[in-house]
This record gives structure tokens, C-alpha cells and sequence, in this order.
């Protein structure tokens, strides 16, 4: 995919919904037996590309490390589903304190009441973060009003024709 189809398909209303909403991304990655994991996390956007922070001896930053190819989907509990697939390669820095990012994608989650206190233990825990910036290489997006798998998609041409 093109930045500029990924780019159109991230500005979709349903897309920025879930992308600035209080879901968690589900992120996939190999870990370093090689064998697949995927793990809720918070997570915000910058410029097109999705970050997330973590605790820097983390198995997630030494695995995308090996391997930076990634997965996340990001997708709302209600009905009809909407989900964002993304894929993408991600890179790995070590950040002094903790990001501005990760403070807000921790208060998406919780109320005006809750985040004082956990701001400042984050602040107290964190001298420093693993930074995972992913840059995506492919998204989609399925709202099952406009856009459905494609093999759904198929399958109702096939009975529509038959």
C-alpha cells in the first residue's frame, strides 16, 4: 500500500474514532522464541504512526527489536464490530521520563478523578520508557456498514449470483 492509502484509509471517521478512542490496541509480534504474542496496550498517534510506551528490559522491546514487523488491531466492543488492521515495521527507543503520549492514552482510559493519582505514579515509577513507534505499511479498516472482509464480500456475490 501507498502512505497515501494508508493515510486515506487512517482519516475515515470510524478509523479516527478508534484511533483516539479508550480501546487498547491489541499489538502482535514474534517473541524471541519465535513464537507469536499479542498484548492489549495503550497506545496514541503522531503524524500518522502509532506509538505506545513500555518499561525498556521489557520481552516486547527486545523481540520488536529482533523482528520490527508488527500487527495491531484496534476495535470497538459494540455492534455492528469496527476494527482497524494495521501492519506495519516498528522502531525501538529508550526515552528519558515519560512521554506525553503515554500520559494521554492513560487518561483516555480512566476518569478526571482517577488521573491525578495515577499520573503521578507513573511519574514516580518511570526515570525512563521504551518507546515502540510503529510506521504502518498497510491498514484496514471494516465497519460492516461500508467495508466487510473480503471473503464475506465474495461470498455474498457468489450467493447473489447463484
Amino acid at each position: 500500500m501507498t502512505k497515501d492509502e494508508i493515510a486515506a484509509i487512517l482519516a475515515k471517521p470510524y478509523a479516527q474514532q478508534l484511533l483516539n478512542g479508550p480501546e487498547p490496541a491489541r499489538f502482535a509480534y514474534d517473541g524471541l522464541d519465535g513464537d507469536p504474542r499479542v498484548i492489549p496496550i495503550g497506545f496514541w498517534i503522531e503524524g500518522g504512526r502509532i506509538l505506545m510506551a513500555t518499561v525498556p528490559k521489557s520481552a516486547k522491546v527486545a523481540a520488536v527489536r529482533k523482528n520490527p514487523k508488527v500487527a495491531l488491531t484496534i476495535d470497538s466492543g459494540a455492534f455492528p464490530p469496527k476494527a482497524l488492521l494495521i501492519r506495519g515495521t516498528a522502531v525501538v527507543e529508550v526515552v528519558q521520563g515519560v512521554p506525553e503520549g503515554y500520559l494521554f492514552a492513560g487518561h483516555k482510559v480512566m476518569t478526571d478523578e482517577q488521573y491525578p493519582e495515577w499520573e503521578a505514579g507513573v511519574k514516580g515509577l518511570y526515570s525512563e520508557m521504551g518507546l515502540i513507534t510503529v510506521t504502518p505499511t498497510w491498514a484496514k479498516l471494516l465497519d460492516f456498514e461500508t467495508t466487510i472482509p473480503k471473503s464475506v464480500e465474495d461470498l455474498i456475490k457468489e450467493k447473489s449470483a447463484g
